[in-house]
């Protein structure tokens, strides 16, 4: 067998050795686990993972290569990758490059070869925890040093928002949309595009006034990485927006819109990363398996003061999934709609599409 060249290091002091692959540098992020089956190119590259490693719990990670049309942002900045086996001889003929290659490009660690099932326990059990990737030559003294003196990042939505706003038409629109960038995925914005939407993606700290200078029909607050105490700016766009334009969010959306009418976000033990999580649709009954990736909640308490009534549920833990306010037209969801206009939750960009219809036509 060969050596080992890389090794996990975990806050709670356990190792796991393994074999590097993608970027040679060491990396000290906060680490989380993913429970999807596919899809890891759109996790690598989806804003919302900037600065984690992500532990993947189904085992085999690459064989179908990375292709160059399916990146949700342009510039991926996940802090690192965790698998159990990595495959870098892929069998797809889109595929254009990689897993190694890859990230090897977008400055990316990983680790392969390594009990990714007793990790995702570790975090299950423990909570979410800092960790490394080092090289395995690394003292196991050195590593903890390193742990314990990196401050994890609070500036990531300031990172990776867009500088200048950016446009995403389509032909023969009927509403203009503005997006305001905390981490969008390309995704979401393919989905507004395919409804007759031209959007206006924003950086996250652009003004009320800014935002209504391009005379929208509609605000699309996205996805996006941290803490959302953290970026109180978009907060208070929001807050100076509701009840003018109909507002839609999404996971991080989702989050700052209900703390600008009052109610508060909890961090989760070990949050919700990944596919397969039930939630429960409480106006039609329905039940919707979706994925969802964030570390925080809306506290369920802190909302009972406010203007905003729970419509969805997820059911593994209970925790509110979605919100509205009928009177402000405003509603969002901390889950992420399907990335294909065929999904059967894409009816949520059709209730922003009806909601901009009704304010257009009052």
């Amino acid at each position: 067998m060969k050596p080992f060249t890389k090794k996990l290091v975990l806050e709670n002091g356990k190792e796991f050795p393994g074999y590097g692959f993608g970027a040679s540098r060491n990396a000290v992020c906060e680490l989380v686990f993913n429970t999807s089956m596919v899809g890891y190119q759109e996790i690598v590259s989806d804003p919302t993972y900037t600065d984690q490693i992500v532990v993947m719990t189904y085992p085999l990670v690459g064989n179908y290569g990375f292709m160059d049309e399916d990146y949700e942002s342009k510039f991926p900045s996940m802090g690192g990758m965790v698998v159990r086996e990595c495959c870098d001889a892929p069998s797809n003929f889109r595929y254009t490059k990689t897993i190694n290659e890859t990230f090897e490009e977008l400055d990316i660690p990983g680790i392969s070869n390594v009990d990714t099932r007793m990790i995702t326990r570790i975090i299950r059990n423990e909570g979410t925890q800092k960790a490394a990737i080092v090289d395995i030559d690394m003292s196991h003294e050195e590593a903890m040093e390193l742990i314990k003196n990196t401050e994890l990042r609070h500036d990531q939505v300031k990172s990776i928002s867009c500088k200048k706003r950016w446009f995403s038409r389509t032909p023969n629109h009927k509403w203009d949309v503005v997006a305001i960038d905390c981490g969008i995925k390309y995704s979401f914005i393919r989905q507004l595009n395919a409804k007759g939407c031209n959007v206006t993606i924003v950086p996250f700290d652009s003004t009320p006034e800014e935002i209504l200078a391009f005379n929208p029909d509609g605000i699309f607050i996205s996805n996006g990485p941290g803490d959302p105490a953290d970026v109180a700016v978009v907060g208070e766009a929001i807050a100076a927006l509701r009840g003018k334009l109909p507002i839609f969010g999404v996971d991080l959306g989702h989050q700052l819109i209900a703390m600008t009418y009052g109610a508060k976000n909890d961090r989760l033990k070990f949050g919700h990363h990944g596919a397969n999580h039930p939630v429960k649709c409480l106006d039609t009954d329905k039940l919707e398996i979706v994925t969802q990736n964030h570390s925080f909640v809306v506290n369920e308490e802190s909302l009972a003061d406010t203007k905003l009534t729970v419509t969805h549920r997820n059911l593994l833990d209970g925790t509110i999934a979605g919100v509205e306010s009928v009177e402000d037209k405003v509603f969002s969801i901390q889950y992420q709609p399907d990335c294909t206009p065929e999904a059967s939750n894409t009816y949520l960009f059709d209730k922003f599409i009806k909601l901009m219809e009704e304010q257009k036509n009052a």
